[in-house]
Formats: C-alpha cells, structure tokens, sequence
C-alpha cells in the first residue's frame, strides 16, 4: 500500500480514511471509510506505508482464532509517524517505523530479562481484546466501533498503536520489504536462531512451507543444516522451497505412513530440529515426534485454532527430547527487530526472496486469495 507524503493539518484531528474492514467472519474484507482518532498520551498514530499478510490474518477471517468483529485486521505494517500523544519520547513525526503485535514496555520482569520477550503488557495474542491498552478503540466506520488487531490493524491508511509496540528503523529501509520483518521474518529467524538453536551440520524438518515455514528454511540454510526437509500438502510450493534450502519434500497426503515415520528412515534416527509452523494438533505431534529421541528439539510456531488441546504420551519427551515455543522468534521487539532491518539494508541478510507478490490496498481480497491457493 502506497501513501502520499504525510500533511500536518491532520494533527490533533480525527483522520477519514480508507481501511478494510472485517465485519464477520467467513467474508472478503471491505474497503470502506473509517474515521481513526488522535493519539492520546503515550500512543503514535502512523501512515501505514505497506502490510504484509499473514496466515494469522486469515485464521482470523476463517474463524479459526477468536477476535473481537468488526474489526481491522493486519499486524505486519511499515509506516511513517504522523503524530504522538503526550509523553512519546521514543519516535517523533516523520520517523519511519515497524509496528509490532508484540509490545515490549522495557520494564516488566519478562522484558528486563535477558531471555523474556513476552511483555507482560500484550493484551491482544493471548486472549484478544480488540482495544488499545486503555481499553478503547481510536476507529470507527459507518457510526460503529471498530476492533484493532492485536494492537496494530495494518490494513488501513492510518492506525494508532501504543508506544510501547513501536520502533523506528532506517531511514534507508524498503517499507515494502521490511513491514515483513514485524512477524513473519522474526518469527522465522528467531525460531531458528534463538529458539532452537540450529547446529551447522545439523538435520531438520519444517512443517509448513507458508511465509514463516519459508523463513524458517533460509534461516536453517544460513545456519549450516546438511539436510532440511519440508513438509507440506501443496507441492505448488515444492519448487519454491528446494530453491531456498530445502532437500527434501514430502506430501504427507501421498505417504503410506504417518510422515514422522518417514523422517526417522529417513534420517535413521530422527532430525535433531523439527519446526511446526501450520498450527494444527495433528501436526505440532508430528513435529515433535519427527525428532530424535535423545536431544531432538521442537520448536512449534503454529497458532492452534482457539481451545485447541495438545495431547500426547509424556513418555515422548522422556528421554530427552525437548518441546519448545516462542511468539515473534524470542525477539525483544523495539530493541532487536530494528536491528535486522539494518542488517538487511546493509546486506548482511537477505529476505527478498519472501516477498512474492506486491498489490495495492485495494486489491487485499486478491492478496489473501493468493495465500489460500498457495501461489505466493
């Protein structure tokens, strides 16, 4: 989504602009005019420049992930500020900005320690409220109130978020490749490189070969893998994944044996890192199964479908394997995503390859077609 320059008439006053709405479940999003209010004190309104979208988003639509309608969806957003509240000190107007679905207040105990990255402020991943921290809402449209999406809403010219969950980036940062960098990317990379940990020489397995599962192969190939195998149903994606990393491709739909079964003969004992990144029961125990038994570790990013139950044998994880999760990779989001979008100006990373289609706003039914076929 493209914008024009940024017009400071608008400041301290409410904003009529385009978003696409959600009003229920099971529908096309609906471009309509909504009215988006000022910041109040320690919030940042931004021009969203470009949103990325991502399978979170169409779990949502699908009703699979409760979150409070109508609503405006979207949490991977590049922006510019257009104004503050009073007492933001962190980004003025004109910054150029990622938004993030995590926050990170730089005061809790999670954020102050040197693993934690789930702020204890977050009020929106775990049990959504579709309001800023205030408990209110800064949209409406058609008279009604309108839920914001885990406390960005990206589809929309304009959005209020909370200080707290905003960054600034380089100056020099692509807004149509980095907005990205806010979920699918750090949720990746991080899954790989702070999470699990990933051993040059090692052997993994991915299941899910979407936006994350696709960054979760780059990142295994930058860290050494020998052998990345790729899980999916759609082998329209098949090409695209050898072409990052992978080595191998199953359709677990095609195998004559439940495919952790397939894994362990084919690496002998089972890989050292499984990665679930489709968020299906069925899938996050096949995942952990596919390790080996001894010091295999999973690492599950998949959003399960709301009351979700995990089961399986404890004595799964006796011997030593290892099950583990992590929201936006481990990242602490203000002080380490920022980094990686100066990494990727800088060249030392690259995530181009992510990037397979780019439409404008009005187009974002045609964006989320594309995901649900596969051809992105």
């Amino acid at each position: 989504m493209e914008q024009a320059s940024l017009d400071t008439k608008t400041f301290g006053n409410v904003i009529t602009c385009r978003a696409a709405v959600a009003w229920t479940t099971n529908a096309p999003l609906s471009i309509e005019e909504v009215q988006v209010d000022p910041p109040k004190a320690g919030e940042v309104r931004i021009k969203i420049i470009a949103s990325g979208i991502c399978g979170t988003d169409n779990h949502i639509i699908e009703g699979k992930m409760k979150t409070p309608f109508p609503a405006i969806l979207g949490h991977e957003g590049a922006g510019v500020v257009e104004s503050i509240g009073q007492g933001v000190t962190t980004v003025k107007p004109g910054d150029k900005v990622l938004m993030f679905p995590l926050p990170e207040c730089r005061e809790c105990i999670y954020c102050l320690h040197p693993k934690g990255n789930f702020c204890i402020k977050e009020n929106s991943i775990l049990s959504p409220t579709g309001l800023m921290l205030d408990g209110t809402s800064r949209f409406t449209c058609r008279g009604k109130k309108i839920y914001h999406l885990q406390g960005t809403s990206t589809f929309t010219e304009y959005t209020v978020v909370d200080e707290i969950a905003v960054s600034k980036i380089d100056d020099a940062a692509p807004m149509d490749t980095v907005c990205i960098m806010s979920c699918e990317v750090s949720t990746g990379f991080g899954a790989v490189f702070k999470t699990a940990q990933v051993t040059p020489g090692s052997s993994c397995v991915v299941f899910g070969l979407g936006g994350i599962g696709s960054a979760i192969v780059m990142a295994c190939k930058a860290s050494g893998a020998s052998r990345i195998i790729g899980v999916d149903i759609n082998e329209q994606k098949f090409p695209r994944a050898r072409a990052l990393g992978v080595t191998d491709c199953l359709n677990p739909n095609k195998l004559k044996k439940p495919v952790q079964e397939v894994v362990k003969e084919m690496t002998g004992v089972g890989v050292d890192f499984a990665f679930e990144a489709i968020g299906l029961i069925d899938t996050m125990v096949a995942a952990l199964k596919s390790c080996n038994r001894s010091y295999g570790v999973c690492v599950v990013m998949g959003v399960a479908p709301s009351g979700s139950q995990l089961s399986f044998d404890p004595v799964v994880l006796l011997p030593g394997r290892t099950l583990k999760s992590s929201v936006l990779g481990g990242y602490k989001t203000r002080d380490e995503i920022p980094k990686l979008v100066t990494d990727y100006v800088q060249k030392r990373i690259n995530i181009d390859p992510l990037i397979t289609h780019r439409l404008p706003f009005q187009k974002i039914n045609d964006g989320f077609k594309l995901l649900r076929e596969g051809k992105w």
